[in-house]
């Protein structure tokens, strides 16, 4: 062998042996690192820890504002309207001054009634004068027994005249009256149909304007008849505790923001509409700022009671299997990975309420699921979900290092 070929043998040796080394030393430092964390090969998954809690059962609908009172104003006698006496769009309250019909028709008829009445009282004296004066004549029979009842009949006669004056007096009055026409309700105001110089008629079809109470204001919204039937059931069975008459509603308006004022549940419909299978309740709430207008399209949250004794699972958590099946992967007591069905009842922000499948202190994976297998021991890092977003927030420490022991 030449020497060429003995140094090449001897530098390939050096090379393997310092590989061997290296990959010696890396295994090395693996199991130590691995035995440093305390669970050598074992996958790591991020859970969230459930407790039972008492849950609020909410609804949000659709639905849309209506003023709690609304009045259109129409003339109740004909004429030309002289004057509008109110702003626009402004707050008029209930016995205002609104339009100016021409009273002069209206005032002379009622001049023409007080005239007539007058009249009819001046013939009651000498009639009731007459009758009386026969009366006693009658007794020493200087007038027949006719002409007594024909002076009875007279008296009765001026007397329902003057009852008929007042009546036609009273009806001049409210004619008069109605020449100015008045609010009937407190409220907001819209623009005026007609101008001043239109001739309106008595009980016209077209309205003048029309006012609306927005203080307090209604909320309609529609709820299924499916709904209904579960929510009574669920209360039925005892698995929601009804929150009673006082049912808090809360508004979220049309740009996500939330109305200040709580509203509470006046009352719902006792039919169902055949062609949605729906039905409509009535939420009333407070309007000091006039910030709700009728119309208004919002999201209403309604509080259907509280669920005792449930559990919420992170939605990001629960998928379904073939079946179609609601199911969560579980870190049993023993470490290993479990497979769950869960009944679902309905969804809680970004929760599932949960009725059955889970139980007081399961660890339920939200993190890493496609990395494990049922049966599969894993490690765990407790982690926090933000509510709004229904992301991780933050982690702990591994608290439960015993966990697959």
């Amino acid at each position: 062998m030449t020497f060429s070929n003995r140094l090449l043998r001897q530098r390939f040796f050096i090379l393997t042996g310092a590989v061997a080394a290296s990959l010696l030393l890396a295994a090395c430092d693996g199991q130590e690192q691995a035995a440093g964390r305390g669970m050598p090969g074992k996958q790591e998954v991020s859970v969230v820890t459930l407790h039972p809690q008492s849950v609020a059962i909410t609804a949000e609908l659709p639905g849309r504002t209506a003023a709690s009172l609304t009045a259109e104003v129409r003339p109740q006698v004909g004429g030309i309207i002289q004057s509008r006496l109110y702003k626009e769009g402004g707050e008029v309250e209930a016995g205002q001054a609104l339009y100016q019909i021409d009273k002069a028709p209206y005032q002379a008829a009622y001049d023409s009634a007080a005239a007539a009445l007058q009249k009819a009282e001046a013939t009651v004296p000498s009639a009731r004068a007459k009758a009386e004066r026969y009366r006693e004549l009658i007794k020493q029979s200087a007038v027949s027994k006719q002409e007594l009842d024909d002076a009875e009949a007279s008296l009765m006669q001026a007397i329902a005249e003057v009852a008929s004056a007042k009546s036609g007096l009273a009806t001049a009055k409210i004619n008069l009256d109605y020449t100015t026409i008045r609010a009937q309700i407190s409220g907001r105001i819209d623009k005026s149909s007609l101008t001043p110089g239109a001739l309106v008629t008595a009980g016209q079809e077209t309205a003048l304007t029309t006012i609306r109470a927005l203080d307090p204001i209604y909320v309609d919204v529609t709820q299924s008849s499916t709904n209904l039937l579960n929510l009574r059931q669920a209360i039925a069975n005892g698995r929601i505790k009804f929150s009673g008459d006082n049912v808090s509603v809360k508004v979220v308006l049309d740009n996500g923001e939330t109305y200040p004022y709580a509203g509470k549940m006046e009352f719902f419909e006792a039919n169902i509409d055949q062609t949605t299978g729906t039905f409509v309740l009535r939420a009333e709430f407070p309007n000091p700022d006039r910030l709700l207008l009728p119309g208004m399209f919002v999201r209403a949250k309604v509080e259907e009671g509280v669920a005792e004794n449930s559990f919420l699972v992170p939605q990001r958590a629960v998928s379904r299997n073939t079946k179609g099946e609601a199911t969560a992967m579980v870190v049993a007591a023993d470490g290993k990975v479990q497979q769950r069905v869960l009944t679902v009842r309905n969804s809680v922000g970004n929760n599932w309420l949960v009725d059955a499948g889970v139980g007081d202190g399961d660890k339920v994976i939200v993190e890493g699921t496609q990395l494990v297998r049922v049966g599969q021991d894993v490690s765990t890092v407790e982690v926090t979900i933000d509510e709004t977003t229904g992301e991780v927030k933050s982690r702990k420490p591994v608290a439960d290092a015993a966990v697959g022991k």
